[in-house]
């Protein structure tokens, strides 16, 4: 790509260039900080957006890499500036890190707005960071790039090799069956998360990473690079040294961010055996770049797409550490190049197809040739009917196949402590037949959309030998997660949507082939239900969440704030500065 930009066309110049009082006092606060005006006068100014925190596992190796990128951007003649940004952690942040992710998006862009900034690095990787971030910075429009966290090492106890969430939740049944000591379960505690980075499994963390290197706005492949591995302070001055390029070259997201390479982003999450999470934020994060993307497209391509990353929860015996080792996602890429939009245009100025050249897969069990698939269509179903007519999702790799057509009578729960106090109870009267149902739980109910979604097997159950029973709910779910979960049932039932009249003993019916999720009552009762439905109380009633309530769209729609989205209004220009 042509280099475009002068010295004098930097977005910082406004700030530091002219000879007038303003720029004069800019330029005394650099001085301030220590930089003479050759680390700052003429070059680019590279804001390094850092989501480390103390309490975020995900990015405890954040506060080093920052210093990797910073080496990189000086490397390429920049000056780094590292901006802490808010750290949305999955592990700590209650009720739910969902609550807050765009109120990183929005901190994103206005961080980037106010500041000298020419051009930014977006350190992200715990499964909120990377929508947030990309949002906020698709928003802002200058130059960006994603340096993704990077998987922790893979689980390891008794010699057992353990994926993060998923054999959380599976030993945490045994446990509950009284099958686990106290000695075993304290040594899997230990023995599960044993690094800095993100879930090893295809949780959302990796998911969403993925998305983002599919989509271009990472260096190619950053996204499969363990956290530990010095492979990942390499790419980490590469990004620095990357960034400065992009400004020279005034490569902005909306020349990436396409519609060509969303498609490209959703075909490889779908063969990467994708976490359900991937539906809400990839919504989100094209809308922000105003390309249309819908729950019908997703499922369109997920009907086409074969799952063919052989990595835990939907695949069966890897985990990304292996899925690296295998290749990694340019790997994986070059098994479905004449599904993807070879000439979508990547932060690195060249395209996607060329940034494929030279990827090998090393392993084909863990990175699945075509003729020999985990399974047969992608990660993803979308489900429509009289229970979710504006849709739900459903991970139909990673359930029971007896489930995928099921019809039994509903058990239903209004809030997390009544289901929690029900399946506990041993003497709780539900068979394998029934189907459970969380509502209250969506984006308004939650409140902020909690990944509650993976409802914990009775006991009762449990006790006779069964592990999995068909379970939906307007929540979330953990990507680490896996089973018969119907999620993101939507309208939502907090806000009257059709789960919201469902009552014990219905008869639920799935019929997964066909797409299709229903109650089986009549008009006529659903009718009488609705007009003696009662809206519930506002969770809040002032400050953030207060706004949330107020802004947030339902699941189908990405669960952004209306007022974010292209449709609402005119972006805001560059700042006054006088």
């Amino acid at each position: 790509m042509s280099i475009r930009k002068t010295a004098a066309d930097l977005r910082s110049a406004r700030w530091f260039a002219p000879d007038d009082l303003r720029s004069f006092g800019h330029r005394s606060r650099m001085m301030q900080l220590g930089y003479g005006e050759a680390d700052f006068h003429g070059k680019p100014v590279i804001g390094i957006l850092n989501t480390w925190s103390e309490l975020n596992t995900c990015h405890s190796h954040f506060r080093e890499r920052a210093k990797d990128v910073a080496r990189g951007v000086l490397q390429g003649g920049g000056l780094p500036v590292e901006m802490p940004s808010l750290s949305v952690d999955e592990s700590f942040t209650k009720p739910t890190s969902m609550l807050y992710r765009n109120m990183l998006a929005m901190e994103t862009e206005e961080m980037i707005r106010s500041h000298p900034l020419d051009g930014v690095v977006l350190m992200g990787g715990c499964d909120k960071t990377t929508p947030g971030l990309v949002m906020g910075a698709i928003s802002a429009g200058i130059p960006m790039i994603y340096l993704p966290a990077g998987p922790m090492l893979r689980g390891n106890y008794a010699g057992r090799i353990l994926g993060s969430g998923s054999d959380a939740w599976k030993y945490w049944d045994e446990r509950r069956a009284g099958n686990i000591t106290d000695q075993e379960w304290i040594g899997l505690q230990g023995g599960i998360a044993r690094s800095a980075g993100v879930c090893m499994t295809m949780g959302t963390a990796s998911t969403m990473t993925a998305i983002a290197d599919a989509m271009g706005i990472t260096l190619p492949g950053a996204s499969s690079i363990p956290a530990v591995d010095a492979n990942h302070q390499r790419m980490g001055a590469d990004c620095g040294r990357r960034a400065v390029e992009m400004v020279w070259e005034d490569l902005t997201p909306d020349k990436i961010v396409t519609q060509g390479a969303v498609r490209n982003a959703a075909i490889v999450a779908m063969a990467t055996g994708c976490s359900t999470n991937a539906v809400v934020h990839l919504i989100a994060m094209a809308r922000r770049a105003g390309i249309a993307l819908s729950l019908d497209d997703l499922d369109a391509l997920g009907r086409t797409t074969p799952l063919i990353a052989n990595v835990r929860p939907s695949g069966k015996d890897y985990l990304m550490e292996d899925f690296y080792y295998a290749g990694g996602l340019r790997a994986l890429m070059t098994q479905i190049t004449d599904r993807l939009d070879c000439d979508a245009l990547t932060v690195t100025g060249k395209t996607l197809g060329q940034n494929l050249e030279g990827a090998v897969v090393y392993n084909d069990d863990v990175i699945r040739p075509l003729s020999n698939p985990v399974y047969h269509e992608g990660s993803l179903a979308v489900l429509k009917g009289n229970l979710c007519p504006d849709g739900a999702v459903i991970k139909p790799a990673a359930c029971d196949p007896r489930f995928h057509v099921h019809e039994g009578p509903a058990l239903v729960f209004d809030s997390y402590p009544e289901m929690k106090a029900a399946v506990d109870d041993e003497n709780l009267e539900v068979t394998p037949d029934h189907v459970m149902v969380l509502r209250n739980a969506g984006p308004q109910g939650g409140p902020g959309f909690p990944e509650w979604g993976m409802l914990p097997i009775p006991k009762a159950l449990i006790k006779q030998g069964h592990r999995d029973m068909l379970r939906i709910s307007d929540a979330r779910m953990s990507g680490t997660s896996y089973g018969a979960c119907i999620l993101h049932v939507a309208p939502e039932s907090y806000v009257g949507g059709p789960l919201a009249l469902l009552r014990n003993g219905d008869t639920v019916r799935l019929d997964l082939p066909n797409r299709r999720l229903d109650m089986l009552v009549d008009e006529a009762e659903l009718e009488r239900r609705r007009a003696a439905w009662t809206p519930p109380r506002p969770r809040f009633e002032r400050g953030y969440g207060w706004m949330f309530l107020q802004h947030v769209t339902q699941a189908d729609q990405g669960c952004d704030f209306d007022f974010l989205q292209t449709d609402f209004g005119r972006a805001a220009g560059e700042p006054d500065i006088f």
